[in-house]
């Protein structure tokens, strides 16, 4: 043997790994980039002059107003921030602030270009809220802006933000994740549940505009109570009609829900944009911190494959039930199915505040009259939530409670497809005389 040939070709065998294993960690270290959109995570103060578009922000010429973004990364450590801008004339100086940190920025008369702001360290996983802000310009704006870039190794594994406008998501991104309850009817009752009893109580504050807080839901349509305005309130009863459309109009007579019966204060009409169907509603100022009663009927027709769907609501520091409204709806013919529960923001301006309710005391009334405490649920959420866009998003039990909350960016995100158990009420069901129901 060659030992001086064997030594070379140890060396450069050794020299070779050495290289691979070199390269690798440099790939390894290499920071990964991330693009935010701010057209998809981006917000604005009340009040502003600027304005969140599609393509960025527009019309930022106020000292007072305040741009913030937000994304979510699931580890700590340091991050460079960059602009993608462009200032139409003159010279600006901004300020981008996030997790207590001031960076200050001078920018004038770029096409569009990223400009490094400067680097920051991320404190802890979860959401981080950057915020920009003008200081100074000689120009009619600040600055335009289309993207937030933010760059770092190791930190941005799995980073959460509306990525794209594919499928209108900056609209989506902005109403923010919705929230489901499916509710597990006990095996007695599960094929011809009559009557679907909940309470559903908001806490105070968690009242947001835009809000639809819906107890009843089921396959064939839902009903619950919104947040319209800083003045109106509604109880909200709708019917789906059998005829996929998002165009009330086009429904033909056959497919069509029929009116049968309103309570007094009841409006009634169509709705569309999301499937159609009847609509029915009570302007009713309910109130955050208070709890109130819904009761949903289904009685089928086998015979014509038709349901009448008939829906009362409760105040329960008055104690009388309201009529709110009775459909009949075709091609249909069974008992309530797919009973559940949902946390809606229907306005996309107020995405950034945190809304919860607590829905309880859940009972299932079979048709011979068997009442059945509803203790099991599994939580869902959308789209928007299950494509990692959005993670503010939860689900769980507080004692004989199940709750949901979503919005707001908050950091503990509940899993989609958890099973819920809450504790059962230790009490008798709701006293309700049927025959004297409205």
């Amino acid at each position: 043997m060659n030992t001086k040939r064997t030594t070379l070709f140890l060396l450069a065998f050794q020299f070779l790994l050495s290289t691979i294993c070199l390269a690798k960690t440099k790939d390894k270290a290499e920071p990964e980039t991330i693009t935010i959109p701010i057209g998809g995570n981006g917000w604005v103060n009340e009040n502003a002059t600027a304005k969140i578009k599609n393509d960025g922000i527009a019309n930022w010429s106020a000292a007072s107003d305040v741009i913030t973004i937000y994304f979510r990364t699931e580890a700590a450590g340091t991050a460079e921030f960059a602009l993608k801008l462009s200032v139409p004339e003159g010279k600006s100086k901004i300020s981008l602030t996030a997790e207590g940190t001031t960076l200050v920025k001078e920018v004038g008369n770029l096409g569009s270009a990223v400009v490094k702001i400067g680097s920051i360290n991320i404190k802890n996983p979860g959401y981080v809220k950057v915020e920009l802000k003008g200081l100074s310009k000689t120009g009619g704006v600040f600055a335009e802006i289309s993207d937030l870039l933010v760059s770092g190794t190791d930190i941005l594994k799995g980073a959460a933000y509306v990525k794209n406008n594919e499928g209108n998501y900056f609209y989506w991104g902005h109403r923010g994740p919705s929230v489901h309850l499916g509710y597990k009817i006990p095996a007695e009752a599960e094929n011809n549940t009559e009557w679907f009893y909940n309470e559903i109580q908001v806490p105070v504050g968690e009242d947001k505009q835009g809000t639809y807080f819906m107890s009843n839901g089921f396959s064939g349509g839902y009903f619950g109570m919104q947040v319209n305005s800083p003045t109106e309130r509604r109880v909200l009863f709708s019917i789906w009609s059998p005829f996929s459309t998002d165009d009330p109009k086009s429904i033909p007579d056959s497919m069509k829900v029929v009116l049968l019966k309103k309570g007094s204060t009841t409006k009634t009409g169509e709705f569309g944009n999301e499937g159609s169907g009847g609509q029915s509603y009570m302007l009713y100022p309910w109130k955050a911190g208070k709890s109130y009663a819904f009761l949903i009927r289904a009685q089928p027709d086998m015979a014509k494959k038709t349901t009448t769907y008939t829906a009362y609501f409760k105040d329960l520091e008055k104690g009388n039930w309201q009529l709110v409204a009775s459909f009949d709806r075709p091609k249909s013919g069974e008992y309530l199915k797919g009973l559940h529960s949902f946390l809606e923001n229907f306005n996309p301006s107020t995405g950034d505040q945190s809304r919860k309710a607590n829905y309880k005391n859940q009972w299932a009334i079979d048709s011979e009259g068997n009442w059945h405490e509803v203790t099991a649920a599994t939580f869902t959420a959308d789209n928007t939530a299950r494509e990692n866009y959005r993670k503010d998003y939860a689900g769980g039990t507080e004692g004989s409670s199940f709750f949901l909350k979503n919005c707001g960016f908050f950091n503990d995100f509940t899993p989609i497809r958890t099973p819920l158990q809450r504790k059962a009420s230790g009490k008798e069901h709701p006293e309700i005389d049927f025959k004297k129901l409205p």
